[in-house]
């Protein structure tokens, strides 16, 4: 009796070993299931980017002229209107030309005087030769009279450019246009005192048929084009690609542009140069003074591209989640380009193609070292496209 009762409790213990030993092996694969979440990755590979990068740019006209007038005169007449499409040669302003047509004509008064006073001379002159010649007359008389001619003559050149100057000026009282283009603001009207002296012009003339956008790059940029120095910036200004202009209310020019030149000075106080890109304006609709953002492809082959969102910052240095063959994430430092299109990196090394790295929960969830059930992110969207598809056809 007591012999049976000992076997049936070593049982009962066994038994209860035995179940312990189940529940903890039981509770450590849901442990272990636990700190393993399914966490989006991708495989790394190379590929084609195709960035871009904008710059803040001024627009202005190919050639914008500062009309003012080259004589002192109160205006008489507007001819042109602000905004109106003018062309060379086309009046836009009258002064008063009553004080310059009174020049005019004294002038015209003066060399009838000395052409008259010139005749008088040559007259004399010539009779004195005669006499000379006879003996009848010193030499010295006859020298006087061709002196007074020279005289006469000088004085007949300088009433003629009297004259060509007072025409000149009568001629500045009607101002025209220096080229084609488009009128600017007319701040002054009729009865207003124009001056060559005037800080204001009386408008401006843009010609808008080809424009310039103004933008800057850094001195960083500047060596980025010519690879550190290795080509000239004239034949990088020539290797570069088309660039093209979202106007002021976002949308997208229609004609793309050409970068023209760059300025050989770097500003001290802003550490960048001036660039200017040539855009054809055909229809006017860019117009000088606006404003907009040049934009330059930047195109690149056999380069890792990653999500932004699978990188995180640390003491200024950037980080992604390597998961290494144990499916555990390993933080590990990359360098970028600097140029993005605020969705995506292009890696310049830390990372080479095969590699996976986690793209969700970086930054929140993992941690260095952590194991988790990798989820290959393009496998995981077209299960879900095809949910989706499923659901909508039922």
């Amino acid at each position: 009796m007591n012999l049976t009762m000992l076997n049936l409790a070593g049982l009962m213990l066994a038994g209860a070993v035995a179940t312990v030993a189940v529940g903890c092996s039981g509770g450590d694969q849901q442990q272990m299931q636990q700190m393993a979440p399914s966490i989006a990755t991708i495989t790394l590979a190379e590929g084609t980017s195709d960035l871009e990068s904008s710059f803040p740019a001024l627009i202005k006209g190919k050639s914008d002229v500062a009309i003012r007038p080259q004589v002192t005169g109160f205006i008489t007449k507007v001819c042109v209107d602000e905004g109106q499409q003018v062309s060379k040669g086309q009046t836009l302003f009258i002064l008063d030309q009553v004080q310059f047509q009174a020049a005019v004509d004294q002038a015209v008064a003066a060399v009838n005087a000395a052409q008259t006073a010139v005749s008088t001379a040559q007259m004399t002159a010539d009779t004195k030769k005669k006499l000379y010649d006879k003996n009848i007359i010193s030499q010295y008389e006859y020298q006087v009279a061709d002196n007074q001619l020279q005289s006469a003559k000088a004085q007949l050149s300088q009433a003629q450019a009297q004259l060509i100057n007072a025409r000149k000026n009568l001629a500045y009282t009607v101002v025209t246009s220096p080229s084609n283009g488009v009128v600017g603001t007319i701040p002054n009207r009729e009865g207003s005192l124009a001056s060559p002296s005037s800080v204001e012009p009386l408008t401006t003339v843009s010609d808008n048929n080809e424009v310039y956008a103004y933008f800057s790059l850094t001195e960083r940029d500047l060596l980025s084009l010519s690879d550190g120095g290795k080509r000239s910036l004239k034949e990088a200004i020539a290797a570069m690609p088309k660039v093209k202009l979202r106007m002021a209310d976002g949308q997208i020019y229609p004609l793309e542009g050409t970068v023209a030149t760059v300025s050989g000075v770097i500003d001290n106080s802003t550490g960048s140069s001036s660039v200017r890109a040539l855009f054809n304006n055909p229809d006017g609709l860019l117009r000088s003074g606006g404003t907009g953002q040049v934009i330059i492809p930047n195109v690149q082959d056999n380069v890792i591209i990653i999500p932004q969102k699978a990188t995180f910052e640390l003491q200024d240095k950037r980080f992604v989640y390597v998961v290494n063959d144990s499916n555990k994430v390993v933080s590990t430092p990359i360098t970028i380009e600097a140029s993005n299109d605020g969705k995506t990196f292009i890696v310049t090394s830390g990372l080479k193609a095969g590699q996976r790295i986690a793209v969700e929960g970086v930054g929140t969830r993992l941690q260095d070292g952590m194991a988790i059930t990798p989820v290959d992110q393009a496998a995981q969207a077209a299960a879900a496209q095809q949910s989706a598809e499923g659901v909508a056809a039922e």
